[in-house]
């Protein structure tokens, strides 16, 4: 006699087992999500046009420059935006702040140090100091993700003030990068000239990234968050 393969549940309908729905995880983004995306997206290009500036010649296109520098802005407003439509439909998730810290990385990470090497700091220490600059924002966000919460006001739930500056604020390393563009000061004519120390390049504009970097994952460095 042949078994029945549904089991029967004690209501007497046979079990019907759930299906995936196609593109689930899309179906879930709130409207905040999509436009961290697009601040994602802007980071993405800003990387390629810096790719497209060192193609083809010895010396860096300052009109991709930038274009590329532009979308850090874009990128910016997506991120304040996205943070705003959160609060407003109090959509909150742990989704939705992954999201945040990923594509801030490529926007404020990623794409100002890609800039800086498409400009002209391609030393061995300016590589050394651009790499520095992104795992140092990697950092911040990381332990940012971690400390929210204990870091939040008991009333409000709100996270009073950042540990170190926020990533974000490398957009204004990129404006100087695109100062530099327009005036013609890109590859070894960047402010500041380029120094050989032991056998590796330098360009004093990466010291600023250093800066940057340094001040990120600081931990003595409180910034009120608005």
């Amino acid at each position: 006699m042949a078994l029945s393969t549904h089991r029967i549940p004690p209501s007497g309908q046979p079990e019907v087992k759930s299906r995936s729905r196609h593109f689930s995880m899309v179906r879930d983004f709130h409207l905040a999500d999509f436009f961290t995306l697009g601040n994602a997206a802007c980071g993405v290009a800003g990387v390629f046009l810096a790719m497209l500036a060192m193609a083809g010649s010895d010396a860096p296109d300052p009109t991709y420059l930038l274009i590329a520098a532009a979308f850090a802005p874009a990128a910016f407003i997506l991120d304040i935006f996205d943070g705003r439509i959160a609060r407003w439909r109090q959509q909150h998730s742990a989704l939705g702040r992954e999201l945040d810290s990923l594509a801030d990385v490529i926007s404020f990470g990623v794409a100002p140090a890609a800039l800086a090497f498409a400009a002209g700091m391609q030393g061995g220490w300016d590589a050394v100091i651009l790499a520095y600059f992104v795992c140092c924002g990697v950092s911040r966000l990381a332990r940012y993700n971690v400390t929210a919460e204990s870091m939040a006001d008991e009333d409000s739930g709100k996270v009073k003030y950042f540990e170190g500056t926020p990533i974000p604020t490398s957009v204004i390393l990129t404006a100087m990068l695109a100062v530099a563009a327009w005036q013609g000061r890109v590859g070894n004519e960047l402010w500041g000239g380029v120094w050989n120390i032991a056998g590796w390049e330098l360009h004093p504009m990466a010291l600023l990234f250093a800066l940057s970097g340094s001040l990120m994952i600081s931990k003595t460095l409180r910034i009120p968050k608005l």
